[in-house]
């Protein structure tokens, strides 16, 4: 259960004749509504996965509480022959769009196959929304059209997962995490997998910043400046301790007062979540402060909106159970102030007047 006081607790997806796995998680602020994915596979093997299934709930800003439908299979998220996995979100300001990113995967071919024959058969697709993800266009396909030629050059490629960005340059690109393997090594100075993006303020400017996963015992950031076209050379961050071989976290960026990444401080247990004020300072970070207790796995986190107690509001996705990580998907909901009360104090009542960035992991 929670270890700290939260606002919401409540399993969403609970393996049965299916299992559950990669939490995925949107709120549309327009709407009010969350939205939550998660892989449905045969069990717990990446290469038993099948296809993604969403829940749809709607937050309530009087009551502080979010009311769901019942799970939903999107039918439309796939390619015939394939599993499709790695759900990533991103909602189109402009357009009203709902973006599902996603990876289709042939029959049960794995990634330790394509690494060691250094040949990529993973193909990012996506479907799209128009009606907050009532319904859904047929997958279309982006290898060829995203990917091109360099595809031949990746032994594989996975999307998110989790969600992606918009960022507010004037043609208000999306941004979607992704990672690569090439010729069998990481594309990157520092070995980093599964990642995700925050837009952030820097020197006066906006910046995206990215936050991976890596097997080297810290997680990993790195900046682009230009954005997102361009990343400088990952950097480790000693604060942000991982699980031997790594493990999946979030980071969202919003306004003052903080950046949030969720975590686990002690291996595959006990998630967590980090507090910055000053996102690109590897020292800033602060935390972590415990929110669920036991064996936890992936997980994802949304900025909502304010909470009662007047500070930050957030939601997260997260994998957990008893005997093993991958047994439940809880949802939680909780403020800053819950989970960071000194960092809070009285500056919460009173109105920003200069807006900093912030990031929670």
């Amino acid at each position: 259960m929670a270890s700290l006081p939260v606002l919401q607790e409540e399993t969403w997806f609970r393996k049965g004749f299916w299992s559950y796995r990669i939490p995925a998680l949107l709120y549309m602020p327009q709407s009010c509504m969350i939205l939550a994915f998660a892989e449905e596979r045969e069990d717990e093997v990446d290469e038993h996965a099948k296809l993604i299934v969403m829940r749809r709930g709607t937050y309530d800003g009087t009551t502080h509480h979010v009311q769901w439908i019942k799970m939903e299979t999107i039918v439309n998220a796939q390619l015939e022959g394939h599993r499709s996995m790695n759900p990533c979100l991103v909602y189109n300001e402009v357009t009203g769009n709902l973006i599902l990113f996603f990876i289709a995967v042939p029959g049960k071919v794995s990634e330790n196959h394509q690494i060691k024959t250094k040949t990529s058969l993973v193909h990012p697709c996506q479907v799209t929304s128009t009606d907050n993800g009532c319904s859904w266009s047929p997958a279309k396909d982006l290898t060829e059209t995203v990917i091109g030629t360099a595809h031949k050059d990746w032994a594989t490629f996975a999307v998110g997962p989790g969600h992606g960005l918009q960022l507010l340059n004037e043609a208000r690109s999306l941004v979607i995490p992704a990672y690569t393997w090439a010729m069998g090594n990481f594309v990157a100075k520092e070995h980093a997998v599964e990642c995700q993006v925050a837009g952030v303020h820097s020197r006066g400017e906006r910046v995206v910043y990215c936050n991976a996963r890596s097997s080297q015992g810290a997680r990993v950031q790195a900046v682009s400046y230009n954005h997102g076209m361009d990343f400088d050379s990952g950097q480790r961050i000693e604060k942000l301790v991982e699980p031997p071989h790594g493990c999946h976290g979030s980071v969202i960026g919003f306004p003052s007062p903080a950046n949030v990444k969720s975590g686990y401080p002690a291996g595959r247990r006990n998630l967590g979540v980090y507090l910055n004020k000053c996102p690109l300072d590897l020292a800033c970070w602060i935390g972590p402060t415990l929110i669920f207790k036991g064996l936890c796995a992936y997980s994802d986190l949304q900025h909502m909106e304010r909470g009662p107690d007047g500070s930050p509001l957030f939601c997260c996705l997260f994998e957990f159970g008893t005997s093993s990580q991958y047994k439940e998907i809880i949802f939680l909901m909780f403020t800053l102030k819950q989970a960071f009360p000194s960092e809070c104090g009285a500056a919460v009542d009173r109105p920003i007047q200069c807006p900093s960035e912030n990031h929670l992991t």
